[in-house]
């Protein structure tokens, strides 16, 4: 927890009447854990102040040996595209920055802003040249723009008079999004297997009508959508929710919705957003709602820790927080999921939020996938992330085997693998549609970790 957001009133807290050793032992032997044993190893121990620096490596070599039990020493990446459609929403949680105020999107709005809103038309196209270089996945996650609804007879019944339905008609804008049936099934004729549709995008895709998530998710798999991201779970306990994002869903909908998702045979991933207000405790109980979620459903293909970037952020700019995690947060944070998470198999660390050096450090403390080629990342960027937009597969070939791990190219959902030879003289993607292992842009002349043209 940042100093700044220290004086919080929270019930969940980081006390137990477990030992770190007790709980050290039962992660070594491979027992389920319970919350009181996962605020041991996230604290190196309540019983003191701090990280304790000679118990986190205990926790990391627990955890690393752990994922060379469960994964063995393969490193995986998908060759993907992030297609964000629209930075319009009025949501208003105070950790994001990639969002722009809706109403700044209307036509008759004279106020300059960055923001934008493709058509499905700009979308397809996007993705189209995308997956001729050779991407195999469309990453698409989005601003809740008011006038999305999941189809055009969702459209027809929200009543942009009503207020608890967050709507006004695509003539009011200078672009109409049209709706999220119109923009799966663009990205999807273009050939790119399509992860999206967040818990919060189904959210806003059924307001004001009773069809249910069952119906969002079941409607727009038949659109095109293959698997989804599990994010907007940020932290998954409701008090630090109310803190950080009082306008979006609550835990119990975001696992309705998630469950929805698994029933119409969509696998998902999932996420944890931390660094922010929340506790050590608050970050365990998050890992227990999403073990509990996978053992009923069995549908997370993997877990993704996010750091949280403080800077450019409104929880920064108000004063509520003056940092993100520290490092051995982030060091604990990859193990403890490794270790708690028992049922999920992939741990990923991402070098969007870690840069190139310490995500390849947190494959050594419970990680096993190091993310995606990412042709555009906007979120992080806008939140003031340093790391770059572009990752190539030659530099994931010689990063991974610089670790003495083996570099493997992966479909989204891991049914895909393709193990590199760091040697060859030309390293592309091999498992997109039309990927012949031609490099996804011509050689770099710009430094690893930096953008691209």
């Amino acid at each position: 927890m940042s100093d700044a957001s220290a004086d919080l009133d929270f019930d969940v807290v980081p006390e137990t009447d477990q030992s770190f050793e007790n709980a050290l032992g039962k992660a070594r032997d491979g027992d389920r854990l319970s919350v009181d044993d996962g605020v041991e190893l996230m604290t190196t121990g309540t019983d003191s102040e701090g990280i304790d620096p000679r118990r986190k490596e205990l926790v990391l070599e627990a955890a690393d040996r752990r994922r060379a039990e469960v994964v063995g020493d393969e490193v995986t990446f998908v060759a993907n595209l992030n297609n964000n459609v629209t930075t319009a929403c009025n949501t208003g949680c105070l950790f994001c920055n990639f969002k722009d105020t809706a109403h700044r999107f209307e036509a008759d709005n004279d106020e300059t802003h960055a923001g934008f809103t493709k058509t499905p038309a700009e979308s397809k196209a996007a993705v189209a040249d995308a997956v001729q270089r050779g991407v195999s996945e469309v990453t698409s996650v989005s601003g809740l723009h008011p006038a999305f609804g999941l189809n055009d007879a969702h459209r027809a019944v929200l009543d942009s008079e009503n207020p608890e339905h967050n709507y006004k008609p695509p003539e009011v804008y200078d672009t109409d999004p049209t709706t999220y049936v119109d923009q799966i099934a663009a990205m999807s004729e273009a050939g790119a297997h399509v992860h999206s549709i967040t818990p919060e995008e189904a959210h806003h895709a059924q307001r004001g009508v009773d069809w249910g998530y069952d119906e969002v998710y079941g409607t727009l798999a038949d659109a095109g959508l293959d698997t989804v991201p599990g994010t907007a779970a940020e932290i998954l306990v409701d008090e630090v929710r109310d803190v950080i994002c009082p306008g979006k869903m609550t835990t119990d909908e975001w696992v309705a919705a998630m469950e929805a998702a698994a029933d119409a045979g969509l696998p998902m991933t999932s996420t944890i957003m931390y660094g922010h207000v929340e506790n050590a405790a608050h970050r365990v109980k998050h890992l227990d709602v999403v073990r509990d979620l996978q053992d009923r459903t069995g549908n997370i293909t993997e877990f993704v820790p996010l750091s949280f970037v403080h800077e450019q952020t409104p929880l920064y700019e108000r004063g509520v927080v003056d940092s993100g995690a520290s490092d051995a947060e982030d060091e604990l944070m990859i193990a403890v999921s490794r270790l708690y998470l028992d049922n999920v198999d992939h741990i990923q660390s991402s070098w969007v939020k870690f840069g190139d050096a310490k995500g390849l450090k947190l494959l050594n403390c419970g990680a096993d996938d190091f993310m995606g080629t990412i042709l555009s990342e906007e979120i992080t960027k806008r939140a003031g992330g340093q790391h770059g937009e572009f990752r190539s597969v030659a530099d994931y070939a010689e990063m991974i085997s610089a670790i003495g791990r083996t570099p493997v190219e992966r479909s989204t959902d891991y049914t895909e693998r393709r193990v590199l030879d760091p040697d060859a003289d030309v390293l592309g993607p091999r498992l997109g549609p039309e990927a012949d292992g031609t490099p996804l842009v011509p050689e770099r002349t710009t430094p690893a970790g930096a953008a691209d043209d």
